[in-house]
């Protein structure tokens, strides 16, 4: 874990041209928790193309919001930084020059403009670049509709989604090897006579590498979020049912996170249904999963039911800026690059060359990743007075010239001049507590109205949602009734007939082994060995040891063991414990309320 010496110290670091505000205080990051003072220095980068225009737009903006939440108590002390074509000029053509990565993991929290990437060889893309050098593996995405913007849904405010992309692992890893390459035919070579791999020749080949630990520690800051957002779930997004030890990897130690480090606040979508019918319990965070191309369908068709999606790379990437197309376009999606430490908040656009200078360009994208900075830095006020006064300005028809063709009687400003009407309206007065009670009791009215749909048409509300379970973790019970191995057969018929089960799991013997007892074991063992039932016990007919299988096992392999086996059901395992149970009956009835696709 880094840190970054004592809180309250001003930096010190002694750099070539960045010049470190003297009157501002160093921001830390020291066992795992931001501490922010008053006064922080927060590194920028203007960015190039549009990058000054915005830039010079956007510091007015949040420096406005943080006086005004504040009055004088907070500033901000900026500190310029240097990528892309304006550091090239200052380092001797060195676009990414070592002392700002140094600046930038220094400073802990900055925010840049769009970068433009030196045509030709060699050259890294300098947003890939930073995420490489500063380890900054979770790509951060909130979308969500502002009022008045211009959006090809019906309902584009059922959109407010936080996404967690992985940055570091995938196929954005670049392990690739050309078609024809000695490496490749290497490759194919052993894929084809070692692991008896089938594919055409002549193909390119490219590995997919997906890790336990980068996967763990992606979804763990995607639910610490939603713990400390108040947000209902967390989904993860994956192609598991066909890539199953890459993506369907990512799923399982994703749902290993939330049981081993979340367990006290999380539950999964199988639990909501069947453990809690549908109500989602107080102070619980709802773990859920959904194939990728499903969730393409959900965010057009069921917005609402998603709060914060983990996702690997590609996915991400895809969802990322199709999801911002719902609201506006990724010409206001803001964007954020965060690791242990160090945070990099970002215009999520290009650099539109052809309107560099002409003070035009819609500022929204980075302004919202400022949105988003201040609220990582705590300073939630300053963020909400942006987000509340931002939809009455563009709603009032003072827009920049790409929301102005699609509004009817909109006025097209400037970059500056929408600035200035943002400025104005926060300095004009915001009722920001009667605005924030407003937006929280209609969001208790809309996870209400989901919950009273999940309550009577449980499935329904399953299938229309997307959920479609593919392990027998989706489907086991969890309720497990189980007995000593002491307890008499007459005794256990008892607890069977009393419950309308037709199995019980026998509690562990001497030698840690977990047992199993049926109703055909009892028929069979107790007529052909001619015992009594009232003296007979469970450790005379149960079988042992237990054939279990993991949580993760998926119903295609699951049904293909007891159909090997001839048995009906199967004991679903965690480590050395038993934690539910999984019948035919379970299978038939998932195939027949979800349906079969063959992969």
């Amino acid at each position: 874990m880094q840190n970054n010496t004592e809180p309250g110290l001003v930096m010190s670091a002694s750099y070539r041209h960045i010049k470190v505000p003297t009157s501002g205080e160093k921001i830390t990051y020291v066992d795992g928790k931001l501490s922010m003072p008053d006064q922080p220095i927060v590194g920028y980068v203007e960015g190039d193309g549009i990058g000054p225009d915005i830039t010079r737009a956007c510091l007015r903006i949040w420096d406005a919001a943080v006086e005004k939440a504040y009055g004088g108590k907070r500033k901000i002390h900026w500190c310029e930084v240097f990528l892309g074509e304006k550091a090239a000029g200052l380092y001797d053509g060195n676009y990414c020059p070592d002392e700002t990565i140094e600046a930038l993991r220094d400073l802990v929290v900055s925010i840049k403009g769009p970068l433009t990437t030196p045509v030709g060889g060699g050259f890294r893309s300098l947003n890939v670049a930073l995420r490489q050098d500063l380890d900054l593996y979770a790509c951060v995405r909130p979308v969500r509709h502002y009022a008045g913007v211009p959006s090809p849904l019906k309902n584009p405010g059922k959109v407010d989604v936080v996404i967690f992309r992985e940055n570091t692992e995938d196929v954005y890893t670049g392990i690739e090897f050309k078609s024809g390459s000695p490496e490749n035919e290497k490759l194919a070579k052993f894929l084809r006579e070692e692991l008896k791999a089938k594919f055409f020749e002549g193909a390119g080949l490219g590995v997919k590498p997906i890790s336990a630990f980068g996967t763990k520690r992606l979804v763990r800051k995607a639910i610490q979020y939603a713990i400390d957002n108040g947000r209902e779930s967390v989904t993860l997004v994956h192609k598991g049912n066909i890539m199953k030890f890459t993506e369907g990897a990512f799923r399982n130690w994703g749902y290993e996170v939330a049981r081993e480090e979340f367990g006290n606040v999380t539950i999964t979508e199988e639990q909501l249904y069947s453990e809690y019918k549908g109500k989602q319990p107080e102070g619980k965070i709802v773990i859920k999963d959904r194939i990728a191309d499903i969730m393409f369908q959900m965010m057009l068709l069921r917005p609402e039911e998603f709060d914060v999606l983990a996702t690997m790379n590609l996915n991400g990437d895809y969802l990322s800026d199709a999801i911002a197309a719902e609201v506006g376009g990724v010409g206001i999606a803001p964007g954020a690059n965060i690791g242990d430490g160090v945070a990099v908040f970002e215009a999520t656009h290009g650099t539109a060359p052809k309107y560099a200078g002409l003070n035009k360009v819609n500022p929204g994208s980075l302004l919202f990743s400022g949105v988003m900075m201040l609220e990582y830095m705590g300073w939630s006020e300053a963020a909400d007075l942006i987000t509340l006064v931002y939809p009455e300005v563009v709603s009032d028809g003072i827009v920049t010239y790409d929301f102005a063709r699609q509004i009817d009687g909109a006025k097209e400003v400037s970059t500056s001049a929408f600035a200035d009407a943002l400025i104005e309206r926060m300095q004009g007065g915001v009722d920001l507590n009667a605005k924030r009670k407003a937006q929280q009791e209609q969001l208790i009215k809309e996870r209400k109205q989901r919950e009273i749909r999940r309550l009577l048409q449980p499935t329904e509300e399953m299938i229309s949602t997307g959920r479609v379970p593919h392990t027998v973790g989706d489907l086991m019970t969890r309720a497990l009734i189980t007995v000593s191995e002491d307890e008499t057969i007459e005794t256990v018929m008892g607890v069977m007939a009393d419950n309308s089960v037709s199995s019980v799991v026998v509690d562990p013997n001497a030698a840690g082994q977990w047992g199993i007892l049926t109703r055909r074991d009892i028929v069979t063992k107790v007529v052909q060995g001619n015992k009594n039932p009232a003296t007979a016990k469970v450790k005379d007919l149960a079988s042992r040891p237990v054939v279990s299988v993991p949580a993760e096992t998926t119903i295609r392999d699951a049904a293909a063991m007891l159909s090997a086996k001839n048995f009906s059901r199967l004991p679903i395992s965690q480590g050395d414990r038993i934690i539910g149970i999984v019948t035919e009956t379970d299978l038939f009835n998932a195939i027949k309320k979800f349906g079969w696709t063959a992969e």
